[in-house]
């Protein structure tokens, strides 16, 4: 089933399909995701080596590879982006990533993606500056919405207007809870608050982003970790949620910075508790 992908809207000429469970072992596993307009598509946070041959099969049965006309990552993470040089070996599509992070690209571009493509990689890389951008898509459009410091320092997030779907990256992300869509959001708190204390900066950035996507038009959150958050009511309640979180920079105190660091064993499990 996921190697089909799931439908996540579909009008006729404009659908969104979301991708899981594609990574073997021990990998991350993480939703990845296709917009289409009118036979133009992109593909957004692909992902690393294992996840390429079989994302590439399951969107091969929807689209042509030709047709992919981007590459879009939300920030550098390897299960976000560490594919890049096989689907630009694969494709003739363009990279959309920010412009902290184009510069560091060609590191994931191996010497067997061939010289051809590193001597015109960068005419192939759209770099978004921190205000974001507006990427045009068939008939329609993504639009690039900064999401900074959420994870990452640069660091976007992607709202298509016509489905109203923003896909958010880290943010809203569950660890363990599966991809069914989120019903009862108190049951998926366990999921997700350890995850978003550690990796979110500082609350004053979560209210910041929180009051953006207020003044936006939508109706479905989809994180790249987990299962969405559909319809407007169970947006409003994540928004409600994340504007309030301490997390990050919030929770450290001089405890977090110290000399004496401890035995590798007590380490471990200082981490595991979180």
């Amino acid at each position: 089933m996921a190697q089909k992908g799931m439908e996540l809207f579909n009008n006729g000429t404009h659908s969104c399909i979301s991708f899981h469970d594609l990574v073997t072992g021990d990998g991350i596993q993480a939703n990845q995701f296709l917009v289409v307009d009118n036979d133009h598509a992109a593909l957004i946070d692909p992902g690393g080596d294992l996840t390429f041959t079989p994302l590439k099969i399951a969107i091969s049965s929807l689209v042509l590879l030709k047709d992919l006309d981007y590459v879009i990552a939300s920030h550098q993470d390897p299960d976000i982006i560490a594919s890049l040089g096989r689907w630009l070996s694969n494709t003739d599509s363009k990279v959309v990533t920010s412009a902290l992070w184009s510069r560091f690209l060609p590191h994931l571009i191996s010497d067997f993606t061939g010289h051809q493509i590193k001597d015109g990689f960068g005419s192939r890389i759209i770099s978004l500056r921190d205000q974001g951008g507006r990427i045009p898509l068939g008939n329609s459009e993504l639009i690039a919405v900064p999401a900074h410091f959420l994870h990452s320092v640069g660091n976007f997030h992607f709202y298509d207007p016509v489905s109203k779907i923003l896909f958010t990256g880290d943010v809203g992300a569950s660890v363990g809870s599966g991809h069914d869509q989120v019903t009862d959001f108190d049951a998926q708190l366990p999921y997700m608050t350890g995850f978003h204390r550690r990796y979110m900066c500082s609350n004053r950035v979560c209210r910041l982003w929180a009051d953006m996507v207020r003044d936006m038009d939508v109706e479905m959150i989809v994180p790249q970790h987990g299962p969405a958050f559909k319809g407007r009511a169970m947006v409003a309640r994540f928004l409600d949620w994340f504007s309030e979180l301490r997390c990050g920079i919030d929770l450290l105190t001089q405890r977090n910075y110290r000399p004496d660091v401890p035995q590798l064993d007590e380490f471990e499990d200082e981490l595991a508790a979180g």
